[in-house]
């Protein structure tokens, strides 16, 4: 798959995999502190988005779960930043340490936040690697853990 604005959004959003359990609410935030969030609800397992939007946003490759909005609230939320990377997309980072957080479609009751920004133990698993065929030469692809 080659992955232009309307793809790599589709990648972030983490295509239609099911919603999943999970226990309790999950916290989470940037390296600053300044942004700290809560989710509640099913969350998707986490997948792995090797499209040129996310390996630029995140200097790698992203891995993002998902939630409803109706379970997503911020807790802080003082150095949030949104930048419209396509027409139907948005990304949440912070605009102090630079923290990539979120990735929301304007057409979506969901939210993809990036794994590594919850607190642990978060209790998912990997489940999905998309747009392989986007990869950087250097990178090996990672197991699925779920």
């Amino acid at each position: 798959m080659k992955a232009g604005a309307a793809a790599a959004g589709a990648a972030a959003a983490g295509s239609d995999q099911p919603m999943e359990g999970s226990p309790g609410a999950l916290t989470g935030g940037c390296l600053c502190g300044g942004v700290r969030y809560r989710l509640e609800g099913p969350l998707r397992g986490v997948i792995n988005c090797f499209c040129g939007q996310c390996r630029r946003t995140s200097g790698h490759h992203v891995a993002a779960t998902r939630a409803p909005l109706s379970g997503f609230s911020l807790l802080a939320d003082e150095t949030l930043a949104w930048y419209e990377s396509s027409a139907e997309a948005k990304r949440g980072f912070c605009g102090r340490c630079g923290g990539n957080l979120f990735w929301r479609h304007q057409e979506r009751d969901t939210i993809s936040v990036m794994a590594g920004t919850l607190d642990a133990p978060t209790g998912l698993a990997t489940i999905e690697n998309i747009f392989i065929d986007d990869m950087s030469d250097y990178h090996a692809l990672p197991a699925l853990t779920g």
